[in-house]
């Protein structure tokens, strides 16, 4: 047996492929276009086992990955593939459609083919990695999203991966694939591309630039320390009912002006400046993102309460955990931090 892992080479993908082989010798299929936020180097450490196979495929080349799926008896995909940062969805909507939508669509198509034509295991899975962006904003004093809440995406990435979602689902209820659906709150770990905030600002704050906070920087933010993150999938993987989605959170909600602040203490005390400043003296508030959600939070309830997970790594662990391996990696962050990027950041925090 086999699983397919799409968008295996990107942050969540490769930390998902690298903790499974820490808990057996199971083959995974990688399959990755390697845009700009994939990384092979990500799975240096895995890539000479005999077990891993990798493909630079696209989820929409379907008939490529339906000889895949049974060349190799695959028995799970789980579909990490999308276009994911806010800010890049806003400038240009039109690839995150591309991908998450139709490109999903497409490996939807792959996935029936064969677990219609009786070559797939019959405990095939289809798993769906989501977000919570899809349900849109709360106020402060509302309960964290619930998985039967309704989707009010706003921003263009998220109606994206809604409207993924939405054909995950309509793919189940009419096909009969077996499929879950994942929706996780922010995460943040190692090889994370640094245009998401916690490696932006400690890559900033060691490179002596700014570090940018949108607005106020009172948005709130329940953080999930991608190992937790992968852990989670494993148990949906393995023991999650088909046609049942659950959410993924990390308890630990934070304003980004509180993650910013928590991140320059930790720099002042593993880092400490010439000048004695703290980091802190670097933010800066920059204009607002159009359509910013003000507050995401989880209800993970029905995750703990049906296959017994919840999280096992605090805020202040993993970030410290999070800054360490940044400060550990210079030649990591120096290969992806390319002038296509800094030419980004620098249009993007003007």
């Amino acid at each position: 047996m086999t699983i397919l892992v799409t968008g295996g080479a990107g942050f969540i993908g490769s930390n998902f492929i690298l903790d499974w082989f820490e808990q057996g010798p199971e083959p995974v299929l990688n399959i990755d276009k390697l845009t700009y936020a994939g990384n092979l180097q990500n799975l240096a450490t895995v890539s000479a086992r005999k077990q891993y196979f990798f493909f630079r495929i696209g989820i929409e080349e379907t008939s490529k990955i339906r000889r895949l799926l049974g060349a190799h008896n695959v028995r799970a995909i789980i579909n990490f593939a999308a276009e994911s940062h806010v800010d890049r969805s806003i400038a240009g909507p039109e690839a995150f459609f591309q991908t998450n939508v139709i490109g999903t669509l497409k490996l939807l198509e792959a996935a029936r083919e064969y677990w219609t034509s009786g070559e797939a295991p019959k405990d095939f899975r289809f798993l769906q990695v989501s977000t919570d962006e899809v349900y849109g904003s709360l106020q402060p004093d509302e309960p964290g999203f619930r998985e039967s809440d309704a989707f009010e995406p706003n921003s263009p990435y998220a109606a994206s991966k809604a409207g993924s979602d939405h054909i995950v689902r309509a793919y189940g209820e009419t096909y009969g694939l077996p499929v879950l659906i994942t929706h996780c709150s922010n995460n943040y770990g190692p090889f994370q591309f640094p245009e998401k905030l916690i490696p932006l600002v400690i890559l900033n704050a060691l490179g002596g630039k700014s570090l940018p906070l949108y607005g106020d920087g009172q948005q709130v933010r329940d953080w999930l320390y991608v190992s937790d993150h992968c852990d989670a999938l494993n148990r949906v993987l393995s023991d999650g009912q088909p046609g049942e989605t659950y959410n993924i959170g990390g308890n630990s909600e934070r304003t980004n002006l509180t993650v910013v602040h928590t991140i320059c203490a930790i720099l002042d005390g593993l880092r400490p400046l010439a000048s004695g400043k703290s980091y802190a003296e670097q933010i800066a508030f920059v204009r607002d993102r159009p359509g910013h959600d003000r507050r995401y939070a989880i209800d993970a309830s029905k995750l703990a309460r049906t296959l017994q997970w919840s999280p096992r790594t605090s805020f202040e662990g993993g970030i410290r955990r999070t800054v360490e391996w940044y400060l550990a990696n210079p030649a990591w962050t120096t290969s992806v931090t390319s002038g296509e990027y800094r030419e980004w950041v620098a249009r993007q925090y003007a």
